[in-house]
């Protein structure tokens, strides 16, 4: 990667945000995490903690994410309100977060001459995408203004509206990456994969495990181990102004999702489905051929991805 650099993670106590953090340490960086809390941890970088700065603030307190920018080379920006059901319970919250934050971060890379900017966007933003496996210049669009589901994804394509736009003017390198269904352990019970296990582990056998949706719904997967190997692709070999998935080809239904973690649990159970939430996409399944081409190769199995987090939660 070159020089030692001095790096600020926003969100860096969330779920992906501590990976990152960790990849940073290994490579020799100096890092700081600018974070409330609100969503993350600090028991995820608790390994770190002598090698991390730690500033505790919420990411649309201007004056406060200011005193943090000194001395700051490059910022990965993740400070974000995630989880399915935030979208729908607290959409102004999660818009407040997304557009205030953004502006802040603008800001202080303008004023602090920060040249260097890694923004995290989502794979919300294809929505109901025209093409499957979706790549990165698939049409972007909000479906409905009125469902607060796209709260979230709206948020984003602003940020890659932001990004792109800025970027040209203020930046030597700002790259935009599309997370797609990451999954691993300690990620937090909001999410698909978690919630099911978590779900299992309380279910009696032979009982009904209530789903949402009608479990023919597809998502593709990707452990975050790999997802990590794909950030530290882009940060070597990604380009400026450039948008990259970080995802796996492999989907699945979720019924078949469901039944795949039963097995692993030994745990038989009859899966009762529900009406599919308004606005929720049928499929999404990313194209990851750019990021390919930049040297990424996933490396786990969903099964192999799976036996090791439900192993963590177990212990």
């Amino acid at each position: 990667m070159g020089n030692k650099k001095n790096f600020l993670v926003t969100g860096g106590t969330g779920f992906i945000g501590s990976n990152i953090c960790k990849l940073l340490i290994e490579l020799g960086h100096n890092v700081t995490i600018y974070d409330n809390n609100s969503r993350g941890e600090f028991k995820r970088i608790k390994e770190l903690n002598n090698k991390v700065k730690f500033i505790k603030g919420d990411i649309r307190d201007q004056k406060q994410f200011f005193k943090s920018l000194k001395n700051i080379n490059s910022i990965i920006h993740l400070a974000y309100i995630n989880g399915t059901k935030y979208f729908y319970e607290k959409p102004e919250l999660i818009l407040d977060v997304a557009i205030k934050g953004l502006v802040n971060v603008f800001d202080g890379c303008k004023k602090f001459k920060i040249r260097e900017l890694y923004l995290a966007s989502s794979s919300e933003v294809y929505q109901t995408p025209l093409k499957v496996p979706t790549s990165e210049e698939e049409p972007l669009k909000i479906p409905d203004i009125n469902n607060p589901r796209f709260s979230y994804g709206g948020g984003k394509i602003l940020t890659e509206l932001m990004g792109i736009n800025y970027g040209r003017k203020f930046f030597t390198k700002i790259i935009i990456f599309r997370p797609h269904n990451v999954y691993g352990a300690d990620m937090g019970n909001e999410h698909v994969i978690p919630e099911l296990i978590q779900k299992m582990r309380k279910t009696k056998k032979n009982s009904f495990l209530k789903i949402q949706g009608t479990g023919k719904e597809i998502r593709s997967f990707i452990y975050i181990k790999d997802f990590i190997s794909g950030f530290h692709k882009l940060m070597t070999k990604g380009k400026h102004l450039q948008i990259y998935n970080i995802g796996t080809n492999q989907s699945i239904k979720i019924k078949d999702l469901v039944l795949k973690i039963s097995k692993i649990m030994k745990k038989r159970i009859i899966i009762k489905t529900s009406v599919l939430k308004e606005g929720s996409t049928k499929i999404r399944k990313p194209n990851i051929t750019k990021i390919r081409k930049l040297g990424f190769k996933p490396k786990y199995t969903l099964d192999q991805g799976l036996k090791e987090i439900i192993l963590n939660l177990t212990k």
